[in-house]
Order: structure tokens, then sequence, then C-alpha cells
């Protein structure tokens, strides 16, 4: 209950100290020049106590957001597999309001900031895409997540009210098999002439970098990360266990990608370290395939190519071969289907002949 002391100051003036006491809650006081004030603040402390909203309004009056940046990159990032990314990109929320209190933090501040980043110029010179903007609103919220959840810092998070920017349609850049010439000549498309490049290149690497991801559809990263314990060429997999999602994945190993890897592990594996895929003078760190990969895009005639590409490559010649989403997804390491509906166009006759199939089944010849 709240109980109020009048207490007589130097100079006479009077103040009256207000003390909060709750059984199983800290005690609270404050002073008041004025009874009714003091009257007024025990009584809204004290439902405010009941009702657990108090000691979370004074967390959030007592931090700022840099506070919350700061024990999240110290706490959280370390485990995370985006560290680096999710550690810059809350820094720029930090240089911009992080000398808010998170009780001053509300969506309609996020969203300021939001429109700001989205108005941005990159180091690049280009405008930032509204997916770029995506990744540092989810850093802000994760961050403000863990401050509700786990630290009880506030009792909400704002970046959760705050509108997302539309993100466009994901690229589907794809090698083609063959092309056609302005007479209607059918040529050798992009994909045999990079596959003939990369196996003509001078780097030992590369060739066998470049069969995996256009065979399995692993990531640059998870590729270039890969240790021979990963390799199972007996089972015909290979075990990620650092992904981007988060969680293990198995890729299937076989085929050419299979036989070049065997061979290569006969021929071009190092002793001295685990890595498939070793720098030259840094055999623990993963080889820079760059500089190559360009030297072969230029060599096989290719423009506006990514290496990442490759991935959108073998998830398009999946689903041209038959594959549904869903097995698309599972390859590629998508816990939905969103980001795999991209390659839904180049399945359509494979649903339709499951349409088809079910209808013979239903309707008979009828």
């Amino acid at each position: 209950m709240a109980s109020i002391r009048k207490r007589k100051n130097g100079g006479g003036s009077t103040s009256y100290r207000v003390y909060v006491r709750l059984k199983g809650f800290p005690p609270q006081r404050a002073s008041f020049p004025r009874l009714t004030d003091a009257k007024r603040w025990g009584a809204a402390t004290e439902a405010a106590i009941r009702e657990g909203r108090y000691f979370k309004t004074a967390e959030a009056k007592k931090h700022t957001l840099a506070d919350l940046v700061d024990r999240y990159i110290r706490d959280v990032t370390p485990i995370r597999n985006d560290a680096q990314k999710r550690t810059a990109h809350l820094e720029w929320w930090k240089s911009q309001i992080g000398a808010y209190t998170l009780a001053d933090i509300t969506p309609a501040l996020i969203a300021e900031y939001r429109d700001l980043l989205l108005s941005g110029i990159t180091k690049r010179g280009t405008q930032r895409s509204p997916a770029t903007v995506v990744r540092y609103l989810a850093a802000l919220s994760h961050a403000f997540t863990v401050a509700v959840n786990e630290w009880g810092w506030r009792d909400d998070n704002p970046a959760k009210k705050v509108k997302k920017p539309t993100e466009a349609r994901g690229r589907v850049r794809f090698l083609s098999e063959t092309e056609t010439t302005a007479g209607g000549v059918v040529v050798e498309g992009e994909l045999p002439r990079l596959v003939r490049s990369c196996q003509e290149s001078t780097n030992p690497y590369l060739n066998v970098a470049f069969i995996l991801a256009l065979s399995t559809g692993m990531r640059r990263g998870e590729i270039m990360g890969l240790t021979w314990a990963d390799v199972d060429f007996h089972q015909g997999r290979i075990t990620l266990h650092e992904t981007k999602n988060g969680e293990r994945r198995v890729v299937p190993l076989v085929g050419k990608a299979l036989e070049i890897l065997k061979e290569f592990s006969k021929t071009g594996r190092r002793i001295d370290t685990p890595l498939v895929f070793p720098g030259k003078t840094h055999p623990n760190k993963p080889m820079d395939l760059q500089a190559p990969w360009k030297t072969a895009l230029k060599k096989a005639e290719i423009e506006d190519f990514r290496w990442h590409d490759l991935r959108h490559s073998a998830a398009s010649y999946l689903a041209m071969n038959g594959a549904s989403l869903a097995e698309i997804a599972e390859v590629l390491g998508h816990k939905t289907l969103q980001m795999v509906k991209r390659y839904s166009h180049l399945s359509e006759a494979h649903t339709a002949g499951v349409v088809e199939r079910m209808n013979e089944r239903i309707f008979g010849d009828a």
C-alpha cells in the first residue's frame, strides 16, 4: 500500500514523500512538493505494479536504444550466422536514434528512419533497395523482441507495428542451354560455354565449386565453408551444419558433382586444412574465387550473371525437370514455399501433368 510522509525542508518549504510497498516487489519511493501529486503518483504506481506495467516502463526509461544495441551485439550476435551484417544494420540504427530512451522509441519514429533508409544511397552509388531496408528493420525488430522477452526492458516491440517496404519480385536468372541467332540458327547457349570456361580455368578450385553450385543449389558461403568431414561419398550426401536459416541441411551428392568431388579428394586435397576449398596463403580461410570466376564469365561471353545465380539456375532446372515447389524448397533449404514461387512458371507443364493424371484417375475415359 502507498503511505505518505510530510517533511519540512530547509527554508521552510514542505515536501511529501510517498512509499509504495507491495509484497513480492521492491519498495518504490518519490518526493513531491504537493500532496495531490504525491497521492496521484502513489495510486498510479501501485496500480501499475499490480498490473505488471511499472518496472517495464521504468526499465524503458532507464535504457537507451544504444544500450539495447550494445547488449544485443555483445550477447546475441555472436551465436548468429549473419553476425557481421546484423551488427552493421544495428550500428546504423544506433548512429541515428541511439540517444533516445526505449520508452521514446515509437513506430512513428522508426517509420521516419525507415523512409530515410529507402531514400539513401549505397556505397556503390545506387539507391538502397526495399529488400535491404527490410533487413535493417528485421535486425531492429529482433533486438526489441529479445529486450521484451528476455530482458524486460519494454513491454512491446514498436518495430512490429512498422510497415515493411514491398520487396521487388525475386530475380530469376539462369543459364540458357541453347540460343537462337537472328538468322534462326540454334547455337550453344550460356551453360555449355561456362562449363567449358570453368574447366579450362587455371584455378584448380573453380570448376569443382562451380559444378557443386550448379548441381546442388548450395549457397556460395555453404560451398566455401565446406569441410571434408561434411562430405559422405559412401552415402552420396553433404551435411551442412551452418546454414542461413540456422538449421542443419543434408544435400544429395550425385552424378557429376559426386564424380568430380571424389576425384578432387584424391588429387587436390590438402592435408594442412580441413577445408575443401582453402585459401592459398591462409589454408584455414576459404579460397576467394571472385577473380577466376569473373575471368571465366568474360571468356564465356556471359553478362549480368552472378555466382548466386547458379543457385537460381539449379532451382530453375529442377522446376523444368518436373520438381514440385515443395521439393525445390527442400533442396535449397527454404523453410517456406514463398521463396521458390518465383520458379512456379517454369514448372507449369509439370503442374498440368499432375492435374491431368488426377482427372484420368477420377473420371477415367468418361
